[in-house]
């Protein structure tokens, strides 16, 4: 009974243990299987990439464009000489400022006075002759009642008259040109201004021809005066903005001698046609140089902002892919796979490029795409951190720049320039080139 009893309870304790064994060895099975699973979507995930997304922006309905400028005076007249002779005097040098009718400068001529002494004798002489002319007609006339000379004769006699008359006026009128040619012996001012020329010195010799220093068949002014208190601003506007100007457009602008101080200058007029050369029409502003600090010549750097009508949109240079099938972007759809589409570029500015067609508001751009993506993959979208999205960055607000003097303009927001102004990326442009050679 004690054998039959011991050899129960043996069984017992192996079947105890291998029940254990069993269920430790499904335990072990179970939690393989989880670790298997678990590595398999770890390394599920590790392998699919991700991907940063920026979005298309629409273009702002107003552009800003800087452009070089050139300003001139309202008025500038060169003044040459008329008569020959010897400068005399100048007496308004290099910036003086005129007054319409000031002396500029007198001029010494004997050999025009000597011939306007001339052609007074010479009307005094025909004076004289028309005198006795008219004086023997009207004795001929007179005779004529007693028949003592013939009417041919009384006829011939009249008509002597008449013709002294005509050489009276003509010598007449000689003293008038000579007269008028003496008023240039005295160079004025045409108008209020200033002189920005001065081309003579005394004793030197003058004519038409220009002066006795000046090169063989070169022609020289003796002064120049300027009417600054307007001034012309000449603008050269791209093909793209020439039928955007219009009344009451303005200009903000800078000269390099007042680099902190700006200007405004108000639209007058454009050309209307476009130089072909350049593909750029002439416009012109106005200046009210109330305080005369803008000199003509001056070179400026022009800010125009103006409407227009955009239906492009921008998206960042870093979004774009260069391979064999041309210029293209990188989406995200609805499943988060990539799908490559075509895009067609209308500009390239400095860190964005402007986009006529290929992609919308909505969809979902890759920024910094990898060149291992290919179509079809899945990726995760992922947010950068902060300090990493340079596309995405908010822009710290401008210092606000001390007010400019009374007579300067200060520029309003709309005529900084753009962030998108045209310039061009070098090497955006050498990779597009780059593409569409392959």
């Amino acid at each position: 009974m004690k054998m039959k009893a011991l050899s129960k309870k043996t069984t017992t304790i192996i079947a105890s243990v291998l029940l254990v064994f069993l269920i430790y060895i499904g335990y072990r099975v179970t939690e393989s299987r989880k670790h298997m699973d678990n590595l398999k979507s770890q390394a599920t995930q590790n392998d699919t990439p991700s991907v940063a997304i920026v979005h298309a922006e629409p273009l702002p309905a107003k552009e800003t464009i800087m452009l070089p400028g050139t300003i001139e005076a309202w008025f500038q007249a060169p003044i040459y000489a008329q008569v020959s002779g010897y400068v005399k005097m100048w007496y308004k040098d290099w910036g003086a400022r005129v007054k319409k009718g000031d002396i500029l400068a007198e001029i010494y001529a004997p050999a025009l006075d000597a011939q306007y002494r001339q052609s007074k004798a010479d009307l005094a002489s025909e004076i004289a002759l028309n005198d006795l002319a008219k004086l023997t007609a009207d004795r001929w006339i007179a005779l004529r009642k007693n028949q003592a000379v013939s009417e041919q004769s009384i006829s011939v006699k009249v008509a002597e008259a008449k013709a002294q008359q005509a050489k009276v006026n003509a010598a007449r009128q000689n003293v008038s040109n000579f007269e008028a040619l003496i008023n240039f012996k005295t160079i004025v001012a045409p108008y209020d201004g200033v002189v920005i020329n001065r081309a003579i010195n005394v004793g030197d010799y003058i004519n038409k021809e220009g002066t006795i220093s000046t090169p063989q068949g070169e022609v020289r002014n003796l002064y120049t005066v300027a009417d600054i208190s307007r001034l012309r601003l000449f603008v050269s506007v791209p093909e793209r903005f020439g039928a955007l100007m219009h009344d009451g457009l303005k200009a903000d602008l800078t000269v390099p001698q007042f680099p902190n101080r700006h200007f405004t200058a108000e639209f007058l007029t454009t050309a209307r046609g476009f130089n072909v050369s350049t593909r750029t029409v002439t416009t012109q502003f106005v200046i009210e140089n109330i305080e005369k600090d803008l000199w003509p010549g001056s070179y400026a750097s022009v800010n125009l902002t103006v409407d227009v009508e955009n239906t492009h949109l921008s998206i960042p240079s870093s979004s774009l892919v260069f391979d064999e099938m041309g210029t293209r972007v990188a989406v995200v759809d609805d499943d988060s796979r990539v799908h490559f589409k075509p895009i067609k570029i209308t500009r390239i500015l400095d860190a964005t490029v402007e986009l006529s067609e290929g992609v919308t508001t909505e969809d979902r751009i890759i920024n910094n795409p990898s060149a291992a993506l290919l179509e079809g993959d899945k990726v995760t979208i992922v947010t950068p951190a902060p300090g990493y999205d340079m596309i995405n960055a908010p822009h710290k607000p401008a210092s606000e720049s001390s007010k400019p003097a009374s007579h300067a303009e200060t520029p309003p927001e709309s005529s900084k320039p753009a962030s998108n102004a045209e310039t061009p990326n070098p090497e955006l442009t050498q990779a597009l080139k780059a593409s569409h050679v392959r």
